[in-house]
């Protein structure tokens, strides 16, 4: 076969410290937001609506901040995990400027740890990965980990490198957008009548809604995130592995987890930082998707009285009702129904700081 066609890396390619630049640009449209709020129903008014998002002091309506986490994601991937086997958690992200239509993502990535697993097959791959527009702004940075399948069994393996990475970002690195003011904020209009004043850590909220992952949504949003690993496309080959199908896009459930979200976290307007996540368990087409939060810590902004942040912990099970909160069993397990667990950072506005 030509040495013109590439096959991705595989877990002996990779070099601690190694600097990844990753091809492909992509210049985001209206389109992409309307595609993206239609594959998800999402309801939170700063990305529906430019009226309500120029109030608060955003140029446009701003993109989704998970459409552009995968994004950003998606230019990773033919040089990351092609080849992977499960994307396995994230940590330490924080998002930085708002995306809005007509802005250019690039994105890099370096290698922060390696690890070679018992079997001599596979190994995990620990990156960094950046996403800036195009006036280099940082629109998102995340850390990440990836089982990642090896060329030859025999291949010698790396000294094993575990990156440090923090539990959280604290909530003087959380980045607020230039100008944002929600002195304008109309609860009215955004769905939701509670404010960041209204939550206390361990309240617990189930999102009650459910949905039904579609095959054709999973592999139109895999596709919309320039994402190729055929493990999310490759129906023939999938067909021969261990699931016997096609394996849902990790994002495709954090998008419909926070899309659930919405209902008793309606005023969530941004999201600041990713602290950490988990993909428990594999999702597929036909399975139906519910979600739970709970409040993990409520801290006001540094020199803000109008925006507080939300630690939140989000799970999602597939088709298991929420109402009883699973996450783990007696034994520290996970429930055999969970298949996200996402601890994040949000942003809401504050009672005082809002005019009424």
């Amino acid at each position: 076969m030509t040495a013109k066609v590439s096959h991705g890396r595989f877990f002996e390619d990779f070099r601690l410290g190694e600097e990844l630049i990753h091809a492909t640009p992509r210049t985001v449209t209206q389109g992409d937001a309307a595609l993206y709020l239609g594959l998800y129903g999402s309801r939170f008014a700063t990305n529906s609506s430019g009226v309500f998002a120029r109030r608060l002091g955003f140029v446009a309506a701003p993109l989704d901040d998970f459409l552009v986490f995968h994004l950003v994601f998606g230019r990773t991937v033919p040089d990351v995990s092609r080849n992977g086997v499960s994307n396995l958690g994230y940590a330490d992200g924080r998002f930085g400027v708002p995306v809005c239509p007509g802005d250019t993502l690039s994105a890099t990535s370096t290698v922060i740890g390696l690890r070679q697993n018992r079997s001599g097959e596979t190994g995990i791959v620990y990156v960094r990965s950046r996403g800036i527009n195009q006036d280099g702004d940082p629109v998102v940075e995340f850390a990440r980990w990836v089982m990642v399948r090896k060329r030859a069994r025999e291949a010698p393996q790396p000294e094993p490198v575990i990156p440090k990475l923090r539990e959280s970002v604290p909530v003087e690195d959380l980045f607020v957008p230039e100008g944002l003011a929600v002195r304008a904020y109309d609860t009215g209009i955004s769905g939701s009548a509670h404010f960041w004043d209204d939550y206390s850590p361990g309240e617990q909220l189930d999102h009650i809604d459910g949905v039904t992952v579609e095959e054709t949504d999973q592999a139109m949003v895999t596709r919309l995130y320039q994402n190729n690993a055929p493990v999310h496309l490759n129906r023939h080959m999938m067909e021969a592995s261990r699931f016997g199908r096609r394996i849902v896009m990790a994002g495709h459930v954090i998008s419909i987890a926070r899309a659930l979200s919405f209902n008793g976290l309606g005023n969530a307007f941004r999201v600041a930082a990713i602290n950490g996540g988990r993909h428990v368990a594999p999702v597929f087409a036909g399975d139906t998707l519910y979600a739970w939060s709970e409040v993990l810590e409520t801290s006001p902004l540094p020199g803000r009285n109008d925006l507080g942040a939300l630690r939140l912990r989000t799970v999602a099970a597939k088709d298991r009702s929420c109402a009883d909160f699973p996450l783990r069993t007696s034994a520290g397990e996970y429930d055999p129904a969970v298949v996200l667990e996402l601890d994040y950072t949000v942003l809401l506005p504050r009672r005082d700081g809002v005019v009424r």
